[in-house]
C-alpha cells in the first residue's frame, strides 16, 4: 500500500479528490493507498445523524453531508485523519473495519498509548472506533464500499481544540468523553507526540510504505 502524506486539505475539496482516488483504484491506474492529511474546522456527518445531534445553526463550524457510514464527526487542525482507497477485492474477505481499528491500536500502542477495541452490544449504537481501557474515544472510523474498493476511513485527535466537541454528539453517542493523544500524554506524564511520529506509527502498522 503507497503512503500519501498531504497537509491540510479543505473537506470538500479532499471529498472530490476520493472520488478521483476511488475511481483510479477501480480501473487500477493505482495502488491501494493511505492518504494522510488534516482538514480546517467541519462538522461532517453521515445519512443516518439525527439534526439534534448537529450543532445549532448558530455554530460558528460549517456542517457537511458525506457518503460515509457513521454519525457526526469533527476534524480540525491538530486531528490527523486517514484516508483509506484499498481495493477489497484483491485482499480477499476481511473486515475492513477491525483490520484498521486493530492496525490504529497497535500503532498508538507503540508510541506509549494502550488502548482497545469495543464490541458493540445489540441494538446499541456502534461502539466501532479506538478507545481508552476506561471508556473514552479517541479514534473515529467512519467508511464507504462502492465496487469493492473503500473510502473515507479513519480520524485520530492528536492535539485539537476538543471544546468542539461540546458543541454536537459525537458519533451518536450521547453519554462518551472524546479525547486526545496530548491529553493522555499530560495524563501519563510522557511527551505527547508530534503529527509525523503518530503519522509513521500508523503507516507501518497499516503497511502503508
Amino acid at each position: 500500500m503507497q503512503r500519501v502524506d498531504l497537509g491540510e486539505v479543505e473537506y470538500k475539496v479532499a471529498a472530490k479528490e476520493m472520488r478521483d482516488w476511488v475511481e483510479e483504484r477501480i480501473e487500477g491506474t493505482a495502488e491501494d493507498r493511505l492518504f494522510m492529511l488534516s482538514h480546517p474546522p467541519v462538522i461532517t456527518y453521515g445519512p443516518r445523524t439525527v439534526v439534534e445531534d448537529l450543532p445549532a445553526e448558530a455554530a460558528s463550524i460549517p456542517a457537511v453531508a458525506v457518503d460515509r457510514g457513521g454519525f457526526a464527526t469533527y476534524h480540525g487542525p491538530g486531528q490527523l485523519v486517514g484516508y483509506l482507497v484499498i481495493d477489497l477485492k484483491r485482499r480477499g474477505p476481511v473486515d475492513i473495519v477491525r483490520w484498521m481499528e486493530n492496525g490504529l491500536i497497535e500503532a498508538l500502542g507503540s508510541l506509549g498509548f494502550p488502548l482497545v477495541r469495543r464490541d458493540t452490544p445489540k441494538g446499541a449504537s456502534s461502539l466501532v472506533g479506538v478507545w481508552t481501557e476506561d471508556g473514552r474515544k479517541l479514534c473515529s472510523i467512519g467508511m464507504r464500499i462502492r465496487r469493492g474498493v473503500t473510502s473515507h476511513g479513519f480520524s485520530v485527535n492528536v492535539d485539537p481544540d476538543m471544546s468542539v466537541f461540546h458543541m454536537f454528539t459525537s458519533c451518536g453517542l450521547h453519554d462518551v468523553t472524546m479525547v486526545s493523544l496530548a491529553e493522555l500524554a499530560t495524563e501519563r506524564g510522557i511527551p505527547a507526540p508530534t503529527d509525523a511520529a503518530v503519522r509513521d506509527a500508523i503507516a507501518h502498522s497499516l503497511g502503508a510504505a
